[in-house]
C-alpha cells in the first residue's frame, strides 16, 4: 500500500522551536536574576545568613537589616537596572542609532541640573517634585539634542553620540559652574556616582515608577517599532509620529530623573545592554521588552555583587564597576561595527 503523497511539503519548524529555545533561555535568566537576588541579601557587613534570621526574633539586629537595608537595596538593583536598560532601548529606536543612550544624549547631565535647580531654588520641596522637575529637564535636554541632530550631516553612525555626549558636556559644564558657585560641589558629585549603599526603605520607592516606565514601553513597543521605521513609513501606516516620540521622550526622561535621584548615575548601562540583546533576539521591541529587563537587572545586579566582594568589608560604587565593564564592551561594540562594515 503506498502512501498518499501529501499536497504541500511538510512545514518547517526551526522558527518554532528557536522560539521555545530563546523562552527557556529567557527562564534561565530570570531564574539566575533570583538566584543573584538571593545571594545579595546575605553579602555585606553585618552578619545576616539563615542562621541568624531563624535563630532571631524580627526585632533583632540580623532581620531588622535584611528588612531594611538588604531587600530595599535589592529591589533598588533590579528596578533600576531594568528601567535603565529599557530606557536605553526606547531612545535608540527613537534616535535609530544603537549607541545612543541617556548618558551619551545629554539627558542625565540635564536631569542631573534640574536637580540642582529645584536644590536651590526649593531645597524645602518633597523628593517627588524635585525628581518631576529634574524629569522636566531631562525632557528638555533629550528634545535639545534631537533638535541639533536635524541640523548635522550625520553621514557616520558614531557622529549621533559624539554629539550628543558634547551636548552633555555643555550642560555637565554649566552645572558644575552653578555648583562651584554655591558650595554644592560635594552633593553634585555625590548625585553623579551611582551607589546603592545608602539604599533604605523609604528611600528607594521612587524607582517604581520605572518599573511603570517598563510597562509602558512594553505596551506601545510595536508603535516603537514602526517609530523606528521613520516618520513617513509611520505616518502612512496612520500612526501620529509625534505623539509616540513624546511617549519614548517622557519614558526615558522620568526614568533617567527618578534613577539619577534615587541612586545616582549608572554610564552605558542602557547602551551595552539593548545592543547585546540585539546580538541574541535580533530588532523586534515586542520580543526584546522582556529580554532586556531582564539582563538589565541581572548586570547591574552582578556588578553590585562585584562591587561589594572585590575589597571587602568596603564598596566600590556601581558606577565604576559598570563604567569599567560597560567602556570595554562598548569599545568591543565599536570595533565588531567597524568590522563588519
Amino acid at each position: 500500500m503506498h502512501r498518499r503523497a501529501l499536497p504541500f511539503p511538510p512545514v518547517e519548524r526551526t522558527g518554532a522551536s528557536d522560539r521555545r529555545a530563546k523562552v527557556r533561555l529567557l527562564i534561565v535568566g530570570i531564574v539566575l536574576t533570583i538566584i543573584l537576588a538571593i545571594i545579595s541579601l546575605f553579602i555585606g557587613v553585618s552578619d545576616v545568613s539563615l542562621a541568624t534570621l531563624l535563630s532571631s526574633s524580627p526585632q533583632d539586629r540580623p532581620m531588622q537589616v535584611l528588612v531594611m537595608s538588604r531587600i530595599p537595596r535589592t529591589l533598588a538593583i533590579l528596578l533600576a537596572g531594568s528601567s535603565l536598560a529599557i530606557a536605553g532601548l526606547v531612545m535608540q529606536i527613537i534616535v535609530r542609532n544603537r549607541f545612543v543612550e541617556p548618558s551619551t544624549a545629554g539627558t542625565t547631565e540635564s536631569a542631573t541640573l534640574g536637580f540642582l535647580v529645584v536644590t536651590l531654588l526649593a531645597p524645602g520641596w518633597p523628593l517627588m517634585a524635585k525628581m518631576l522637575v529634574s524629569a522636566v529637564f531631562a525632557l528638555g535636554g533629550t528634545a535639545l539634542f534631537l533638535r541639533i541632530l536635524r541640523f548635522v550631516p550625520l553621514r557616520e553612525v558614531l557622529l549621533v553620540p559624539l554629539v550628543g555626549i558634547m551636548l552633555g558636556g555643555v550642560i555637565g559644564a554649566i552645572t558644575s559652574f552653578f555648583a562651584y558657585r554655591f558650595n554644592l560641589l560635594p552633593s553634585l558629585l555625590a548625585w553623579n556616582m551611582g551607589d546603592f549603599s545608602s539604599v533604605l526603605r523609604g528611600r528607594y520607592e521612587l524607582l517604581w515608577f520605572g518599573l511603570a516606565g517598563t510597562i509602558m514601553a512594553y505596551i506601545a513597543a510595536d508603535r516603537f517599532t514602526v517609530a523606528g521605521m521613520g516618520q513617513d513609513f509611520t505616518t502612512n501606516l496612520g500612526l501620529n509620529y509625534k505623539r509616540v516620540m513624546t511617549l519614548g521622550l517622557i519614558i526615558v526622561s522620568i526614568v533617567s530623573a527618578v534613577v539619577l535621584v534615587s541612586v545616582g548615575s549608572i554610564p552605558f548601562l542602557g547602551l551595552i545592554v539593548p545592543n547585546v540583546v540585539s546580538l541574541m533576539v535580533g530588532d523586534n521591541m515586542r520580543r526584546t521588552v522582556p529580554w532586556v529587563a531582564v539582563l538589565g537587572a541581572t548586570f547591574v545586579l552582578l556588578c553590585d555583587i562585584v562591587g561589594r566582594l572585590i575589597r571587602f568589608p568596603y564598596e566600590i560604587p556601581i558606577s565604576v564597576v559598570v563604567g569599567v565593564v560597560g567602556s570595554a564592551l562598548f569599545l568591543y561594540l565599536l570595533l565588531r561595527k567597524r568590522h563588519n562594515a
